[in-house]
């Protein structure tokens, strides 16, 4: 039973993990209607500036957080500002096309600087090794990442319901022309709604280099995982991807550690199953005929 609970634990921790980095993703697709492949460049990008200030700078792991979240989505308004707008009107195809390139561009820019050595982060001692809760192995650094991204997820998910900007993004995604006509700025919406996601892509990927390890081909081996939390969720809402990805998450690591030689397997067969009961994801609108 102990057992049992501790690998919840650790399930729910990287399920929370793989939702802030795939938030953006979901934001981007499901209420900008874009789709953005190259979404682990800048989930990369945060975790490589996390990594450059604390292992070679010296800098506090909590100060460098905040500068990930900042690079990240400076990355993301400058080339949502020269490249990405020109695509809005596109059709998904040239947008893939496009965004993929983008992700092959990056990991071979990071490849050259940085080499391909697989790196993680120095973190502090609090964080490090775990305590016992009536036998169950709590792990502090993912303790940390629990209370860190449900927070996030709760402050987003009020962002976008509660706030006035949240219904001018989705005015701004409903009617483009009659919500400029009121008065919305439609490309500053979008243009922020972009450097957020890829903000919280960037936090996402300070937070994940520990437990995933940081390396150049870090986009196209995690790509795969965004693109299931967003379609086992729905692309309609956060809730649907938030709730994806903690059973993902909590799937994935049972299956790692109770069918290690099928394990990776684990998250696909659980895909499958989902889409094939709810073909548009767990809350995802069914198109009208």
């Amino acid at each position: 039973m102990t057992s049992i609970l501790t690998n919840l634990f650790d399930g729910v921790a990287y399920g929370m993990l793989l939702f802030v980095i795939a938030c953006g993703l979901a934001v981007t697709l499901g209420l900008m209607n874009f789709v953005n492949l190259a979404h682990g460049a800048f989930a990369m990008a945060g975790g490589y500036v996390c990594m450059l200030l604390v292992n070679q700078h010296g800098w506090p792991f909590f100060a460098a957080l905040p500068l990930a979240f900042v690079s990240s989505a400076v990355i993301g308004i400058v080339l949502e500002r020269t490249l990405y707008r020109h695509l809005y009107a596109r059709s998904h195809l040239d947008q893939v096309l496009f965004t993929i390139g983008l992700a092959f561009m990056s990991v071979a820019a990071v490849d050259y600087i940085q080499g391909s050595s697989r790196v993680f982060i120095n973190l502090p001692a609090a964080l490090q090794g775990q305590f016992d809760v009536f036998g169950v192995g709590i792990g502090r650094y993912r303790l940390m990442i629990i209370v860190i991204c449900g927070l996030l997820t709760i402050g987003l998910q009020m962002v976008l319901a509660k706030t006035r900007f949240g219904s001018r993004l989705r005015a701004a995604v409903d009617d483009p022309r009659a919500a400029s006509g009121l008065g919305i700025n439609v490309p500053q919406v979008f243009a922020f709604t972009f450097a957020f996601g890829c903000g919280l892509a960037g936090l996402g990927g300070a937070l994940s280099a520990e437990i995933l390890g940081l390396d150049p081909y870090f986009p196209l081996k995690f790509m795969i995982y965004f693109l299931i939390v967003v379609t086992v969720g729905g692309s309609s809402s956060i809730t649907g991807p938030f709730l994806a990805s903690l059973l993902l998450g909590i799937g994935d690591v049972a299956g790692k550690y109770y069918v290690p030689k099928m394990g990776p397997f684990v998250i696909y067969t659980m895909m499958i199953v989902i889409l094939i009961w709810r073909p548009n994801g767990l809350f995802g609108r069914t198109a009208a005929r």
